[in-house]
């Protein structure tokens, strides 16, 4: 009897494991299909008949990298890409206060376009103020995973700061775009971006434009997103990155 109850224990327990790794087989298949799905939807041309305007998330770098996606965002209709959404590293002030000069701008060029048209004569500051930069543009920042010269070690902790804060940050503003050109700081908000495509929580159409300082080889920041097919569309200003990563676009120079 008592060999009987042991065999048929075993029996169970073979047939109990066999289930589970049935289902955790179809479970990672699941995954794998979804994955794959979207990374090929998203090398597909983009195709929008919404009339309405993108939420645009717009990650901001220290240095060039901020000149850069001004000079970018200055030839782009900024009207189909509103609100505008500004993140930059906490440590960085200075691309901020390069953004809401560039969203002045803007709204100078717009109202300078209205008064020439309807001859307003005369627009209140405030009310400039408050339907241009407050309306269509927000600025915001993030931990950094990593500060120049930080050691790995530390940066551990920083990096899972980094990463909760910037999920936070994507279920709060959910953008339909996000622009970015190299910064580190776009890494984590990218990852969590293609995380939400793949469990159908927001398609976010991410635009990665690799920095005219890279001639040769990408950034690690773009050879990431570039590798692990994270980016939307992916472009470069150098004909010889093109060559040497063919699903990247080449654009030319953009500064």
């Amino acid at each position: 009897m008592l060999a009987m109850e042991k065999g048929i224990n075993c029996c169970f327990s073979a047939s109990a494991s066999n289930v589970y790794i049935y289902f955790i087989t179809i479970a990672i298949a699941l995954v794998v299909i979804r994955v794959s799905y979207v990374i090929y939807r998203s090398s597909k041309p983009l195709h929008t008949t919404s009339p309405q305007p993108l939420s645009t998330l717009i990650v901001l770098g220290s240095g060039g990298h901020t000149a850069e996606m001004l000079n970018l965002l200055s030839v782009l209709h900024t009207d189909s890409f509103t609100p505008r959404l500004y993140i930059a590293a906490a440590t960085d002030n200075m691309s901020l206060q390069k953004a809401r000069l560039f969203e002045s701008s803007v709204i100078d060029k717009v109202f300078r376009m209205a008064a020439l048209k309807y001859k307003l004569l005369r627009v209140s500051a405030t009310l400039l103020y408050k339907t241009g930069v407050l309306e269509n543009a927000q600025f915001m920042q993030i931990y950094r995973s990593r500060e120049v010269g930080q050691s790995y070690l530390t940066s551990i902790g920083t990096t899972v700061m980094a990463i909760a804060h910037a999920l936070w940050l994507m279920i709060k503003i959910r953008p339909q775009v996000i622009l970015c050109n190299g910064p580190g700081t776009c890494l984590p908000l990218c990852v969590i971006a293609f995380f939400f495509k793949v469990v159908g929580i927001r398609w976010s159409s991410t635009f990665y434009v690799e920095s005219i300082a890279r001639v040769r080889r990408l950034s690690l920041t773009g050879l990431l997103l570039y590798e692990l097919h994270m980016a939307d569309k992916f472009f470069v200003q150098w004909p010889q990155l093109q060559r040497k990563y063919p699903r990247a676009h080449y654009v030319g120079c953009l500064m």
